[in-house]
């Protein structure tokens, strides 16, 4: 059975361009246009992974990972950041509120996949 991932992204081309790099190793991919939209969709999902940009509308990605933190079942899903943020304060807020691990866009596909079979057990 494959691993699902959530991509989180206001970004319609990043939001294809990650799908596209997982669909293509073999996972299973959800969308999400923000954080309101990734905790609306998880609900009930299989959701194993979420990757998930920094700033968005409605709510960003730091309040997301909280967000997720305070959930039970996703208390301890692997969370990566995949952002244009690269300053060490921005990755230590990720990192505070439970990030797994941190990655600058623009990014590499086999970088991204590294990363997430690194993590997702």
């Amino acid at each position: 059975m494959s691993k699902t991932i959530m991509t989180v992204d206001d970004s319609a081309s990043i939001r294809q361009m990650v799908s596209f790099t997982l669909s293509q190793a073999g996972y299973e991919v959800i969308e999400a246009v923000d954080g309101k939209d990734a905790l609306t969709q998880m609900s009930g999902a299989g959701v194993n992974m979420v990757i998930t940009d920094l700033n968005m509308p409605n709510m960003d990605g730091i309040e997301l990972i909280k967000a997720i933190r305070t959930d039970g079942a996703h208390k301890f899903t692997p969370i990566i950041m995949l952002t244009t943020e690269s300053a060490d304060q921005k990755k230590q807020a990720g990192k505070d509120a439970g990030a797994t691990g941190w990655i600058v866009k623009p990014f590499k596909p086999d970088q991204l996949l590294a990363v997430i079979q690194k993590v997702l057990r």
